[in-house]
């Protein structure tokens, strides 16, 4: 189906929300100035808006047309997204295009752009593609595995704890193709990229939730047991629907579930007596049935009839299943002290933060500087509410559990604590 003919003839039909952000791939400094041009992927000539990003690297949200809410609901031949062209260019940077970026109706699309500085020597422009999403596109189905991996006595499996990693090495291929590319991926970004590829956005809440459990609690599985490095490979998980889940390079990822994302990223699936996450696979339940796995269009259906995310799991995986936390985080500075920081509140947690929240509105000027008292104020409390609008979280001037981490992401990110290649 031409994306072009749909997004144009769903136009008066529905809208979905677009925001680009924009930043540096060499230090993760957000690029100001940069333009962006935005077209229909049917019709790259048909400029629809014109974008320019803002101190934050952030353009404004702009309207775009998108296919009736309804079609993402259900199961439907029709594609429920519409797809859009992006032109991102940049003083000193080298132009990127985006092929494919997926808005849905009702939906805050949010298009991560990494822009690479201009070499003496010019790389050639290749184009970003996103492909068609699962639940559209034709992928293979997953290879069933045991949901419980074998502990064997030689050492097999390293690790004593379920640690939430600071990095994902995502092979972007199956296992055995060695021309295959692997990306270094934030834990939290390839969840939120992951679940924005396997499920649609404009789904019940719980039923996002359940999905991203689910979701985290199989890639846990593959850290915690080192799946892939036991059989010699050096990444920890592969894009490949057969393999792993879907992540797809440089596509655009979802306001709502970027926010459960946030609040949940540190927890994953358990049953009874198992210390590791358990390797919870799912698969569309459409074209593909799966007994004993999560049907994603059936958690769809009882999330709108109320089922709580936990009901939801509980429905597919068994009554024995739990939502369990992960002991460690890593790769951050200091781990959330287990209840929120707000007006009033003092010590070392919350001068350890305003010291991260300073370092980045030296970056991120929208941002007010603070003082590293140790007093939660109101210029402390401002300058969570500038940051939580920037990194779209609930705007509340509290640092909660998803602020807090978010926070130190950001922060890691841009003062380069760890450094990958």
């Amino acid at each position: 189906m031409n994306p072009y003919m749909t997004a144009r003839a769903q136009e008066t039909s529905a809208t979905g929300s677009l925001l680009v952000n924009v930043v540096s791939n060499e230090n993760n400094f957000p690029i100001q100035d940069a333009e962006i041009s935005v077209s229909y992927t049917g019709d790259p000539e048909s400029t629809l808006e014109q974008l320019v990003t803002n101190s934050s690297g952030q353009t404004e949200q702009v309207s775009l047309s998108a296919p009736p809410v309804d079609l993402s609901l259900a199961p439907s031949l029709i594609q429920p997204y519409s797809q859009y062209t992006l032109m991102v260019r940049a003083q000193g940077f080298e132009p990127v295009a985006i092929s494919g970026t997926e808005i849905l109706a009702d939906t805050l699309a949010l298009q991560p752009v990494r822009m690479v500085p201009i070499a003496d020597e010019v790389s050639p422009d290749v184009p970003i593609v996103i492909p068609d999403h699962t639940l559209y596109g034709e992928y293979p189905p997953k290879i069933a595995e045991a949901e419980v991996k074998p502990v064997a006595e030689t050492g097999e499996i390293v690790l004593s704890q379920v640690v939430v990693p600071q990095t994902i090495i995502v092979h972007d291929g199956v296992p055995t193709d060695p021309t295959a590319p692997n990306y270094y991926v934030p834990y939290g970004d390839y969840i939120k990229n992951v679940a924005s590829s396997e499920i649609y956005a404009t789904w019940p809440r719980e039923t996002i939730i359940a999905n991203v459990l689910a979701i985290m609690s199989f890639t846990l599985n593959r850290v915690y047991t080192e799946w892939y490095r036991n059989q010699g490979y050096d990444f920890t998980i592969t894009s490949s629907t057969a393999f792993d889940h879907k992540w797809i390079y440089g596509r655009n990822i979802y306001e709502s579930i970027s926010q459960v994302v946030d609040e949940i990223f540190n927890s994953y699936l358990s049953r009874p007596g198992i210390r590791q996450p358990i390797l919870t696979q799912y698969c569309d339940g459409q074209r593909v049935s799966c007994p004993n796995w999560m049907s994603q269009w059936g958690s769809c259906d009882l999330g709108e009839q109320g089922y709580t995310a936990i009901q939801i799991l509980r429905n597919y995986y068994g009554s024995d299943i739990y939502i369990n936390t992960a002991e460690q985080v890593s790769g951050v500075p200091s781990s959330f002290p287990g209840y929120n920081l707000t007006i009033g509140a003092s010590g070392d947690k919350v001068r350890q933060v305003q010291e991260q929240l300073d370092t980045i509105a030296g970056v991120y000027t929208a941002i007010p500087r603070i003082t590293a008292d140790g007093i939660f104020g109101p210029d402390t409390e401002e300058a969570v509410r500038q940051f939580q609008t920037i990194f779209k979280l609930p705007v509340t001037g509290i640092i909660d559990f998803a602020t807090w981490y978010r926070i130190s992401h950001i922060y890691v990110g841009i003062t380069r604590i760890a450094e990958y290649s």
